[in-house]
């Protein structure tokens, strides 16, 4: 599938929200929100299961794109729109074999050598991270930094998404060093109300060039 990706990429926490990944799901496409990732770590599968299916048929009333974090095997089905891999899960070109051609898949990466070797492999996008510290992960890679934005961009063809405590204040800066889009947790989710903070995020990254 031909991806043109929104600048801002959602990706949901229920432990920073206390919100189900539909609830989340609803607040940020009242605040512009047209692509996002379902995360969840500590649920069962079945319970995932549950919670992503609710939050894809939301995501299908108002527009928006679902992405599914690991699992290939849950993406499919609650019908989802594809999936995000990290270094130790299925291998992208397994997981394309099983999503078909259709379905989106995302891949995370952490150094100009892992980018390059994505951008050979049957994937939408690749991910870059962590740009800035990130608190959202228990064992955060280490950080790349904003020039790592600039060089995975001047050598893959592949869209670029830059994630890792990227904030409303330094996502400019992420941009303008050739990311395609930010992933954001934690600067969306934290905020007393998400849906205006989506909003600021849509609107502020709508206004670059």
């Amino acid at each position: 599938m031909a991806m043109n990706l929104p600048r801002v990429y959602a990706i949901t926490d229920c432990r920073l929200t206390g919100l189900s990944h539909a609830e989340q799901v609803r607040r940020l496409a009242a605040g512009g929100v047209r692509l996002i990732q379902l995360r969840e770590k500590t649920a069962s599968p079945r319970a995932f299961y549950e919670q992503a299916r609710e939050a894809v048929a939301v995501a299908r009333e108002l527009g928006v794109q679902v992405l599914i974090n690991d699992r290939v095997d849950i993406a499919l089905a609650v019908g989802a729109d594809g999936v995000h891999l990290g270094q130790e899960d299925l291998p992208p070109e397994k997981a394309r074999a099983l999503l078909g051609p259709d379905r989106l898949i995302g891949f995370s990466t952490h150094s100009l050598e892992q980018a390059l070797a994505a951008d050979a492999w049957p994937v939408d996008y690749i991910a870059i991270g962590p740009i800035f510290p990130t608190q959202t992960k228990e064992h955060p890679d280490p950080v790349v930094g904003v020039e790592m934005v600039r060089a995975v961009r001047a050598r893959i063809r592949k869209p670029l998404v830059a994630i890792g405590g990227i904030t409303l204040e330094t996502a400019p800066r992420v941009i303008a060093a050739g990311a395609d889009a930010v992933a954001v947790i934690a600067d969306l989710l934290r905020a007393p109300d998400i849906t205006a903070r989506a909003r600021q995020y849509v609107e502020t990254l709508a206004a670059l060039p």
